[in-house]
């Protein structure tokens, strides 16, 4: 029987080529795309799926509530990361963890030979021996209970041990030493293997947590200060077994308020735990500083667009097989006269539609891997183009067909099969209601096609306006003609016995050079630029005359030509003044109203305390320090010291053509200070930009999605309209006799579409607004949604929608009305 089904299944596709080739691309642009986002949802879901006792295992996070906005860092005091294991119950095992990325690695190469450098090094931490037990690593050399008791000492994986040290196996590693940034002088006392697993916990470089508390690194993560919250700090513990996750939060909130207490203030930081599972798609926390992080709303929107290109696929189906059925009702007509059951037909059609649908995913699995390739930037690294070729692939490929073949055949098989005979053969097949009622379906099937895929266009332009708006806005500081970079930090400390000598510190030095290049207008030594990624927040108080004032505020260095080098307008007091030591600060607008100040020069002169207390002598007009995704929060500066690692250069505005010359000259000083480093300048408007990449990322795939949506209504449109112009030909041929002219026959055939796109628009506006209203929400500073935006979409949709009609309603116009009336 399955040999007579799959004969008539061909012969149906050979008969109705033109119908079943619409259908076979429909289906496997939307098979396609749900067989990618398959792939990128099963793979973040499956990040640290691996690790031991990981229901057990939780991050502990911040969150700081202002009266005006709430904070969330993954990060956590360095006080507190000591004192939880020590007075908390329930812990079982608690590690802390500081990452730092982007270092320079100096490789000791021995004897006479030159040592190797590597340059913009990542996945780097500093680490105590409970992290390896947390995560579970296999040793290949050297033991996990005291590779890292020490300072100075370093465990590298089997990956990066290759790196630095080819040819070695992992027990010659041992005792053999590195540097970081020139400074950090430390000893290789373990090789661990490499982790096979999809993790987040992918460091390469393990170095003591002691290095950090012997030397003046401490001072970057404020290691001795309650309420002083860096991203960079975690703490990960793990629950005995059967412990209430929330009553350790409780003992955690008990034990903040204890030290807070002591510290004579009223700390507003709060620690969760967050869970192990949790952290790779929880955006709001983060995961760890320069991780790609997943995101479940984005996740939920790949699966909706999957769910709309395959529905749309399916309607197109639906579309083409009851706009046929008068075309098959003799065929089915006479299978039942010859004793076949309505059952035997609906398994009939059913398996046309599994054939058809079947081809398709064969065909999906080419386009795959051009989808693969066009979405690579939006394609997670773990994916790659042999991603398809596995087991879990094609038991969700067989899934996805069976169940594409049940919703797009269902309802055409059960429409043909219940045709009746006697009606079929007296050629009133399609007077019944039945059909009737399929004109119907396939007018509001091609409605809802339509409202689809313009309310993609609607968001597709919604994420172009606002990304626009939001890079062309006024920023509060000057964004072009500006070049920053790093140079090393600090000076060398721990063993180091090789012939190298130690850096001095050449900051100071290599400015005044820099001031002395033509094309350089100003030169600055301070902290990271205005806006960056890095966000290092400390805990203040503020008395202004009537309350006393706590808050986080996030903190930043400069000296008195950042300000100016930046264009930051100064609207109280004055800037900073040069000095090696903190002494006072300068505040923007929103922290001088947070404090209570409508006048921002009442805050001048007011007393500012962090660690140490100093006077606020100036405020700054408000500028962003992130995207406009987040509202700008309170914000202070304090003059830059000698330990400042950032170069910021102001290039000539007013002659670009000179940039490339003043950055080779940049370099050349810069070498001749650092030789052995990299130079690495970054423009500061390219890094303004970077902030919306994911945004960018969101238009580019809603492009693609509201293309390839069009192109699957069209294309069902197309069908609909090759049916209709063949089997209205005797109509076109008596109106061509009788005059009608060739726009007239065009318009006819075309108005009826049209009206049905049109609908479409009166449906997607509503749905397109509500969607992007939600979307925009998520922005503190946000674009209007302007009513052109509507009508852009819908004229987009009924411009593409009549060029589709017009290729088979020009030919129906033009054709001799001779061959449709000569049998008549």
């Amino acid at each position: 029987m399955l040999i007579v089904y799959l004969k008539s299944a061909l012969r149906s596709l050979r008969r109705h080529k033109v119908s079943s080739l619409i259908n076979v691309i429909s289906l496997s642009i939307g098979i396609s795309a749900s067989l990618v986002i398959y792939l990128i949802v099963h793979y973040e879901l499956s990040f640290d799926t691996f690790e031991r006792d990981r229901d057990r295992v939780f991050r502990v996070v911040s969150k700081v509530d202002y009266p005006d906005m709430t904070m969330y860092n993954p990060g956590i005091e360095v006080p507190a990361a000591r004192a939880i294991p020590r007075e908390i119950a329930g812990v079982e095992l608690a590690t802390h963890i500081v990452t730092a990325n982007d270092l320079t690695v100096t490789v000791e190469n021995g004897g006479a030979l030159s040592p190797k450098v590597f340059r913009h090094q990542q996945e780097i931490i500093y680490a105590d021996s409970a992290y390896f037990e947390l995560i579970g690593y296999r040793w290949l050399a050297g033991s996990a209970a005291t590779a890292l008791q020490g300072p100075f000492r370093v465990v590298l994986t089997e990956r990066r041990a290759r790196l630095y040290f080819p040819g070695l196996q992992p027990v010659d590693v041992v005792s053999k030493r590195l540097m970081y940034d020139d400074s950090i002088a430390v000893t290789v006392t373990g090789v661990v293997a490499d982790l096979d697993e999809i993790t987040d916990f992918g460091f390469q470089e393990f170095v003591s947590m002691q290095t950090v508390e012997q030397t003046g690194l401490k001072n970057r993560w404020s290691w001795d200060e309650w309420g002083s919250v860096n991203s960079a700090s975690q703490l990960f513990v793990r629950l005995v077994r059967g412990a209430d996750a929330k009553a350790v939060e409780r003992q955690i909130v008990d034990l903040q308020k204890r030290h807070s207490e002591e510290k004579d203030r009223v700390d507003q930081t709060r620690h969760y735990l967050q869970p192990l599972s949790d952290i790779h798609l929880n955006p709001q926390y983060g995961s760890f500083d320069n991780r790609t992080q997943g995101d479940r709303s984005v996740l939920y929107g790949l699966l909706a667009i999957a769910a709309f290109l395959l529905f749309l696929g399916s309607m197109n189906f639906i579309n083409l097989a009851t706009a046929q059925a008068v075309d098959k009702a003799k065929e089915i007509g006479i299978r039942k006269t010859l004793g076949s059951s309505r059952g035997q037909l609906l398994m009939q059609f059913l398996f046309e539609a599994i054939l058809l649908t079947s081809i398709a995913a064969i065909l999906s699995l080419a386009l795959a891997q051009v989808l693969l390739h066009v979405f690579r930037p939006f394609i997670p690294e773990g994916i790659e183009a042999g991603s398809v070729l596995t087991t879990h692939v094609a038991i969700f490929l067989i899934v996805l067909t069976v169940a594409v073949s049940v919703l797009s055949g269902l309802y055409p098989a059960f429409f043909l099969a219940r045709l009746q005979p006697s009606s079929i053969l007296r050629n009133q097949a399609s007077a019944g209601t039945p059909a009737t009622r399929s004109a119907v379906l396939r007018k509001s099937l091609t409605i809802i096609q339509f409202a689809v895929a313009q309310t993609l266009i609607i968001a597709t332009i919604v994420v172009s306006k606002q990304i626009h708006f939001s890079l062309a806005m006024d920023l509060g500081y000057r964004r072009d003609a500006i070049v920053w970079f790093r140079v090393p930090f600090g000076p060398i400390v721990g063993q180091w016995t090789s012939s190298m000598p130690p850096v001095e510190t050449k900051r100071f030095a290599l400015v005044e050079q820099l001031k002395q290049i033509p094309g350089i207008t100003t030169v600055s030594l301070a902290g990271t630029p205005p806006a960056s990624t890095s966000t290092s927040s400390t805990f203040t108080r503020v008395n202004n005359g009537k309350n006393l004032i706590e808050t986080m505020v996030e903190m930043k260095t400069a000296d008195p030509a950042y300000f100016d080098l930046y264009g930051m307008r100064l609207i109280a007091g004055r800037n900073l003044q040069a000095s090696d030591t903190t002494h006072e600060y300068v505040i923007n607008e929103t922290y001088a109203k947070f404090l209570g100040f409508a006048n921002p020069k009442d805050a001048v002169g007011c007393l500012m305390q962090t660690h140490i207390q100093c006077p606020i002598v100036g405020v700054l007009a408000d500028f962003h320090t992130k995207s406009t995704h987040v509202p700008i929060k309170p914000l202070a500066y304090s003059a830059a010291s000698s330990n400042s690692s950032v170069v910021h250069v102001a290039l000539n505005r007013a002659d670009p053509s000179s940039w490339k010359a003043s950055i080779s000259a940049v370099e050349k000083v810069f070498k001749k200070f650092y030789p052995d480093n990299e130079f690495n300048p970054m423009f500061f408007d390219e890094s303004v930009a970077a902030f919306y990449k994911k945004d960018q990322q969101t238009s580019f795939l809603l492009n693609w999605a509201a293309g390839l949506a069009m192109l699957i209504s069209c294309l069902g449109l197309l069908g609909l309209v090759i049916h209709t112009t063949k089997s209205r030909t005797k109509e076109i041929g008596v109106r061509k006799v009788l005059g009608a002219s060739v726009p007239e026959i065009i318009s006819l055939l075309s108005k009826e579409f049209i009206l049905l796109v049109a609908v479409g628009l009166v449906l997607a506006a509503p749905l397109g607004w509500w969607a992007m209203h939600g979307w925009l929400e998520d922005f503190a500073y946000q674009t209007a949604l302007s009513w052109w935006i509507f009508l852009l979409a819908g004229g987009v949709a009924v411009v593409i929608a009549l060029l589709t009609v017009s290729t088979q309603a020009v030919r129906a116009a033009r054709a001799n009305p001779v061959e449709a009336l000569r049998y008549e």
